[in-house]
């Protein structure tokens, strides 16, 4: 197996830096998502449109995830992420200077919102590939955790402080916050200094692609993984789509509301994503899998209910550690059965297929629910994934231990 087996101060700087700027990154994406969403709903935009909010966010990663995987293995990660992170924050510049001028229409809005996500589909096969050329392979699976960590601490804080800054000063004040978090990420990628990668002949874009496609086609494993990360995200995305329109509609609630429902569910992902080596350690893949889409969707039928604030919020809380423990799996699963060389393609292949399945899913289940109404579409989302994980018997996820070597 190649790469050091010692975790030098060197690289523990080097990796410290990445987390910090994945936190930052992801942190103004979360910010943007609760404005982007919030104007739609406070604008009395209906349920589908509400919905293309989450599609915008995740449609653009599904299609540009794999040439920015192969861009990742091909060109320096850094001016990667930089390029990526100056492209975003022009783009939130604009954002917030159009609100501020009072005029973002729903199809600009979304429109931006789906431009910002190419910054990110650009972005995250970067960081991920870094993070996988920093850390010994010995300890990638640590790695991820905290890099999977450190997204959800900026799901739990993001949405619940944006609820609040979208409360104090409407949607513009979350597109500055959000351009500021990705100037902040430019300062870090600047104050960062890798080691040169060796440099290889160097190859056509589609032909380092074919190569990644062709080895995750070759690989049951990688298959297993891409199929079981696109079926739970399609099945189970409804409620980060729909919301909105829980704090709005069943609640009967404001921003501040929908920014703690988003809050909770990330809350529950850093319990989760902070417990993950602890389960990966003690129970099989599939369990962690089947375990984890069932205890979602009993969450999202108990939603569907609208007991109240608090004990959604509770129940939410539930929700999200199953939702990031079965996430986090598939992420740390194409990492580790990816050889280094093409770990930024493989695990661009598992983004792509994940981000998709929340992309079509909210598309879909946003059409559900304004024809059906927004509890409805909860409780189908939720039976589905109670039933999701007998796909597991003819396609069990695979195993932790027997990843591949380099």
């Amino acid at each position: 197996m190649s790469g050091s087996s010692t975790f030098s101060p060197l690289r523990h700087r080097a990796f410290l830096l990445i987390l910090v700027g994945s936190l930052l990154s992801h942190f103004g994406n979360a910010i943007q998502s609760v404005g982007a969403a919030w104007q739609l709903t406070a604008s009395g935009q209906p349920a589908d449109i509400v919905a293309l909010v989450q599609s915008a966010t995740n449609l653009p990663i599904m299609l540009l995830v794999l040439p920015a995987g192969a861009w990742a293995d091909m060109f320096d990660k850094r001016r990667v992420m930089l390029t990526a992170q100056i492209f975003m924050c022009s783009l939130s510049v604009l954002l917030a200077l159009l609100a501020f001028a009072g005029s973002v229409p729903p199809a600009m809005l979304i429109g931006l919102t789906a431009l910002l996500a190419c910054g990110v589909a650009c972005f995250n096969p970067a960081l991920s590939a870094s993070v996988g050329g920093i850390v010994p392979r010995a300890e990638l699976a640590a790695g991820v955790a905290l890099n999977i960590l450190a997204f959800n601490v900026a799901r739990s804080l993001g949405p619940a402080i944006g609820g609040a800054i979208v409360a104090a000063g409407g949607a513009r004040a979350a597109f500055v916050t959000n351009a500021l978090s990705y100037l902040a990420v430019i300062v870090i990628l600047l104050r960062w200094s890798p080691q040169a990668a060796p440099r290889g002949a160097r190859r056509g874009m589609f032909e380092v692609i074919g190569e990644g496609f062709r080895f995750a086609m070759a690989s049951p494993q990688v298959r297993t993984i891409m199929f079981r990360a696109v079926t739970f995200t399609l099945t189970g995305s409804a409620a980060w789509a729909l919301m909105p329109l829980v704090a709005t509609n069943l609640l009967g609630e404001g921003s501040v509301a929908f920014g703690l429902l988003l809050g909770a569910l990330g809350v529950g992902a850093v319990i989760r994503a902070a417990t993950s080596i602890w389960f990966r350690q003690r129970y099989a893949s599939e369990t962690i899998i089947r375990a984890a889409g069932i205890l979602y969707g009993l969450v999202c039928m108990g939603v569907a209910l609208a007991p109240g604030l608090p004990a959604t919020l509770a129940m939410l809380v539930v929700g999200g550690a199953g939702w990031v423990q079965a996430l986090s799996g598939f992420s740390v699963a194409g990492q580790m059965w990816a050889p280094r060389a093409l770990i930024g393609r493989i695990t661009a292949m598992v983004s792509s297929l994940t981000f998709g399945g929340i992309a079509l899913g909210s598309w879909l289940w946003g059409h559900f629910a304004e024809a059906h109404g927004a509890a409805a579409a909860l409780m189908a989302s939720g039976g589905a994934m109670i039933l999701l994980p007998a796909i597991g018997l003819l396609v069990p996820m695979p195993g932790h231990q027997a990843a591949v070597q380099d």
